[in-house]
């Protein structure tokens, strides 16, 4: 977790895993570059994260993936609470009760989406639909 943490820090990148020498980057916000990982369908079982925000649906997506370490900047209570019952080392800066949406007027709305969701796969579909509603496609 230390080298994706210090990779983080850098200020380059929003989300970095590393998996022994390898190590994967991404500058996109938002759920979006999890997804793609997802998609992708590459095997990160076992890598360790370090991300700039990490609300429920990102999470889920970390559960999704098989990562079993990660470093927050920002991480929510519900997600904190969620990585933690399934046993994924979580270290953080600073814990809030909800994530915020972009406008600062509201929930994020895939934190709202997964909020009351316990399983991953449902989770997936509802990040999958909410990301649709809001017409982000993944290239």
């Amino acid at each position: 977790m230390n080298k994706a943490k210090e990779i983080l820090l850098s200020g380059e990148f929003t989300c970095v895993l590393c998996g022994g020498d390898d190590i994967i980057t991404s500058t996109l916000r938002g759920v979006k570059p999890l997804v793609q990982l997802l998609e992708s369908r590459r095997c990160l079982e076992g890598y360790s994260a370090a991300d700039k925000v990490v609300g429920r649906a990102t999470a889920f997506l970390y559960l999704l993936l098989g990562v079993t370490s990660i470093y927050a900047h920002v991480i929510s209570r519900p997600a904190l609470e969620l990585l933690q019952c399934r046993g994924v080392a979580v270290e953080y800066e600073t814990l809030t009760d909800n994530i915020i949406n972009r406008q600062g007027n509201g929930i994020c709305p895939f934190e709202a989406a997964t909020l009351h969701v316990s399983d991953e796969q449902e989770a997936y579909t509802a990040i999958r639909n909410k990301m649709k509603e809001m017409n982000i496609e993944l290239k």
